[in-house]
């Protein structure tokens, strides 16, 4: 793990490093598509309820396995 002092140096450094370079300065890169950045931004999209549906669904049966409400509690009032 990278410890905080790090991180935060990385932060104001960031910057520095963007404002070096020049515009244009890519070799070989091409402008992206209409079409193609929009198919990677729904892609991104997708994915991402994806992972909170999977979440979601893990964090809810997991709550449901463990709530008993038929036993009795002879030390939590209300519960019996």
């Amino acid at each position: 793990m990278i410890p905080p002092g790090n991180v935060l140096l990385l932060l104001l450094l960031l910057p520095v490093a963007t404002a070096q370079v020049t515009p244009g300065s890519c070799s070989g890169c091409g402008p992206l598509p209409v079409p193609l950045l929009a198919g990677l931004v729904v892609a991104d999209a997708v994915v991402s309820l994806l992972i909170i549906v999977i979440v979601f669904v893990c964090a809810s049966s997991r709550g449901r396995a463990t709530q008993e409400d038929g036993k009795v509690y002879i030390n939590m009032p209300g519960r019996g």
